[in-house]
């Protein structure tokens, strides 16, 4: 059995209490009260000790014989993108028809509160999606996301309230809307990367919140501007008729039940983010996916081979945008009602968490971590003054332990033809 050095194991519990002291003392162990405060011992006491109880015994484990052997598992594994057979079948061909019936029949047995959140979720789905094309295949990163989010909302709304457009036309305008505008900010960035590329694209997402704040005599400003409802061949699912359609439940003879426009919204955009799933999947193995990839890897070895890195980028920007604009008209009509407090930079990082968590290119992935991250909250409501903390908490273990995400991103190997050495 290998020997412990129990003063390295001191040091590192010290130095983990005071680090807790210093990030969990200010926000957990003083309560403001008006231009008062209040101090909270007994809880900043309790976190630091449970820091410190954990540090040393995993400052202790790490030094064991069976510490060191995961150490090196961890350290030397494979975490790159998994190369299945050539001639492998994946069981999802089995699983989506499976997951298609219980999504369409979930909106009928389903209450009304946990059809919202399924709706938050799908919405969230194409969010990371859309990111995940400019993010996690192409590698630039956009820290503004949510402008391309906030202009699909606001599409809806102002083109209903100025052109009176309802929202089967503005579905497809306002994700074109999102793509020119995708296409403005690509232009600019073009020799940017990483940590230029950010501030960048952050800084569009700001400008943005901060014109629909402040035209007011356009967009309402914090006061917003009301979004229309689908209808289906001019039935509407209100009570009264606003679109000059018909009431769906006078069409049909039967009672008013509100959550009928939320399961209609559920349906509407399962079909959407489906189209988008397969759509992205056919991307990936056509030209443009393989060009996305090679353009994250290296870039000077991309333009090198001919590839032309303006298309490419621009290409990545635009679908990721309109996707983003789907989104925002799917959240417009769910909630009745946008205004710019809906679209700040947390949205933003929030919608890259989803990416990060899922896996950086995964599709499913990212679907996976759209639901966590939205029911999540939901479940920690009796901890909502924590639960950005809690957040923060699972985000760090999560790129300790998982660091290519939830779900790895698999390729399909290619049997080398005869005649070929």
């Amino acid at each position: 059995m290998a020997s412990v050095n129990f003063k390295k194991v001191i040091i590192d519990t010290i130095l983990a209490g005071l680090m807790s002291l210093i990030v969990f003392g200010p926000i957990c162990g003083i309560l403001l009260d008006g231009y008062d405060f209040s101090t909270r011992p007994g809880v900043i006491s309790t976190i630091v000790a449970v820091v410190m109880v954990g540090r040393f015994a995993i400052s202790w484990f790490t030094q064991t014989e069976r510490g060191k052997t995961m150490l090196y598992k961890h350290q030397n594994g494979d975490h790159g993108a998994l190369v299945l057979p050539p001639d492998h079948k994946s069981k999802l061909i089995f699983i989506i028809p499976l997951v298609i019936l219980v999504g369409i029949a979930a909106p009928f047995i389903a209450s009304k509160y946990v059809l919202t959140i399924l709706i938050l979720g799908l919405i969230y789905v194409l969010l990371g999606l859309g990111l995940n094309i400019v993010v996690g295949l192409a590698g630039m990163l956009d820290l503004g996301f949510v402008g391309f989010y906030a202009i699909g909302a606001y599409g809806l709304s102002l083109g209903y309230q100025y052109l009176d457009l309802g929202f089967w036309t503005m579905l497809p305008i306002s994700a074109i809307i999102a793509a020119v505008a995708g296409a403005l900010i690509g232009f600019p960035v073009l020799r940017m990367h990483g940590d230029y590329l950010a501030i960048v694209t952050l800084g569009f997402g700001e400008i943005i919140r901060l014109v629909l704040t402040n035209w007011t005599s356009f967009t309402g400003g914090p006061n917003g501007v009301s979004a229309p409802l689908p209808t289906f061949f001019g039935l509407e699912f209100e009570r009264r008729a606003k679109q000059g359609g018909t009431p769906y439940y006078e069409y049909f003879g039967v009672d008013y039940d509100s959550a009928m426009k939320y399961i209609f919204i559920y349906l509407a955009l399962f079909a959407v983010v489906w189209a988008v799933l397969y759509i992205k999947h056919r991307l990936v193995k056509m030209p443009m996916g393989r060009a996305w990839e090679a353009l994250r890897e290296d870039e000077v070895a991309c333009r090198s081979l001919g590839l032309n890195h303006v298309l490419v980028k621009l290409s990545a920007f635009m679908l990721g945008a309109s996707t983003g604009g789907l989104a925002g008209v799917f959240f417009a009509t769910y909630q009745g009602f946008v205004n710019p407090t809906s679209f700040t930079f947390f949205e933003s990082a929030l919608i890259l968490a989803i990416v990060v968590l899922g896996g950086m290119g995964s599709t499913v992935g990212v679907v996976v971590a759209a639901f966590v991250l939205t029911i999540l909250p939901e479940m920690l409501r009796d901890l909502a003054d924590y639960r950005v903390l809690l957040f923060g908490i699972l985000m760090v273990f999560m790129m300790i332990w998982r660091p290519r995400g939830l779900v790895r991103v698999t390729r399909t190997g290619y049997a080398v033809r005869k005649g070929v050495a």
